[in-house]
């Protein structure tokens, strides 16, 4: 005897619009499980994610609830619903099993690591200066976290939900593809657009979304949106589309010489996350591909001398300012005139704001040809804290520590501007401002 649920199934599965079109127009199959999950899901639980679904390459594709909710006997989140055995949380392993190609590109890219940032100083802040429901409900939704399953279907609150980019997933895989692919419509399109990545990549530590709209980039895009083509099936730059990049552009996507990828930071030569800057291993290669994007629109001079202002910008703030600071806090910390606690005292807080927060702005506003984030965002703040605050908190902990600085040709500036300087500024005033 068929169980309550598929004699619904049976009933309904005819006067639902379940059916998706086919690639030539042709209705694409439907397995005859996920045609009993849409009879409940299509229309009483969850209807919205299956109108969602049905606009979907997965729906024209044939592959529906069953396909990517089905689990294995033994899978740590599996539960038996209605005469199936399915899992709620769907991870890049299950993505795997047609995707093979981008998830392999994912695990090794530094989102599939996001999830790391469990060790860090961010972590100290959030879990212990700032409080676990604070980190549960911020940092895990975007960098990720452990998703501990309770049995029969449920979760651990405060692990679930979580579409962290760098979710450690009971199954042993790391990520979320939803992330970025919002379910269930799983669109490509809005993965290539920039507020997807904004989710993340904003505010004072890593304002890649604001540095963007600021950008002629991002300006080339909003007024252009139209013409982007975002649905297009391989959006090629320079074939598919010609008006502006994306975040997606230019650390994804696909160009007339190279094939798209799912590992993020392929074609980044800096880090800038540190204190101080470092070139990754391998740079000139992942540079040599970012490059690439680049000329889809730029002249090769253009590309060559805008690396090299971007250059000059990361070794300026390394040697004036993240060298001598990092340096001065050793001496701190060796002199024993601060506790091995992070946040317990206040040059503490000064030095994580200086490389974290000032000198990340400073650094991605160049990379990203952002000026107004190079500068006052950035260069003026990265200034204004280490000279007015960090140095005078350094000197009065451990008189003399900054001497070396003061003597620093960067940093020259500190003996005073000469009379003939002073004339020039003051000239220069009278003539532009009337004053």
């Amino acid at each position: 005897m068929q169980p309550p649920f598929k004699l619904l199934a049976l009933a309904l599965v005819f006067a639902l619009p379940i059916q998706a079109a086919g690639s030539k127009g042709r209705p694409a199959p439907l397995s005859a499980q996920t045609r009993a999950c849409l009879a409940c899901h299509g229309s009483v639980a969850t209807p919205a994610a299956a109108h969602e679904w049905r606009d979907s390459a997965h729906a024209r594709a044939g592959v529906g609830c069953f396909e990517c909710h089905q689990a294995a006997q033994d899978s740590p989140t599996g539960f038996d619903h209605n005469g199936f055995h399915i899992s709620v949380l769907v991870s890049p392993k299950d993505c795997g099993r047609c995707h093979a190609k981008e998830t392999r590109e994912f695990e090794a890219s530094h989102h599939a690591k996001a999830g790391d940032i469990l060790g860090s100083l961010d972590n100290v802040l959030g879990d212990g200066v700032e409080g676990v429901p604070a980190a549960n409900s911020g940092c895990i939704q975007c960098h990720g976290g452990k998703v501990k399953p309770l049995g029969h279907g449920k979760f651990d609150p405060a692990t679930w939900p979580n579409t962290g980019i760098g979710r450690i997933n009971p199954d042993g895989s790391r990520g979320s593809c939803s992330a970025c692919h919002s379910g269930h419509s799983f669109s490509a399109a809005m993965a290539r657009q920039p507020e997807s990545c904004g989710k993340c990549h904003l505010g004072p530590d890593h304002p890649q979304a604001e540095i963007y709209a600021e950008s002629m980039h991002g300006i080339a895009y909003r007024t252009n949106i139209g013409r982007m083509n975002l649905n297009s099936r391989h959006w090629v730059v320079g074939k598919d589309y010609n008006a502006a990049p994306t975040c997606a552009t230019c650390h994804m996507g696909a160009t007339l010489d190279q094939p798209a990828t799912h590992d993020v930071g392929a074609r980044i030569s800096w880090t800038l996350r540190p204190e101080v800057s470092k070139k990754l291993d391998d740079w000139q290669a992942r540079r040599a591909a970012m490059e690439d994007v680049c000329s889809a629109c730029h002249a090769s001079d253009w590309v060559k001398n805008n690396y090299k202002q971007y250059d000059a910008v990361v070794n300026l703030y390394n040697d004036k300012f993240a060298i001598p600071a990092k340096a001065i806090m050793a001496k701190l910390y060796a002199a024993k005139k601060l506790t091995p606690t992070p946040f317990d005292e206040k040059i503490e807080w000064t030095y994580f704001e200086l490389w974290h927060h000032e000198g990340r702005r400073a650094r991605m506003g160049a990379a990203m040809m952002g000026p107004d984030y190079t500068q006052w965002h950035g260069f003026y703040e990265v200034a204004k804290t280490f000279y007015t605050q960090f140095l005078p908190e350094a000197e009065a902990l451990l008189p003399g520590v900054t001497a070396g600085v003061r003597k620093m040709d960067d940093h020259a500036w500190l003996q005073g501007l000469s009379k003939e300087e002073r004339q020039k500024i003051h000239a220069y005033d009278q003539q532009r401002y009337g004053k």
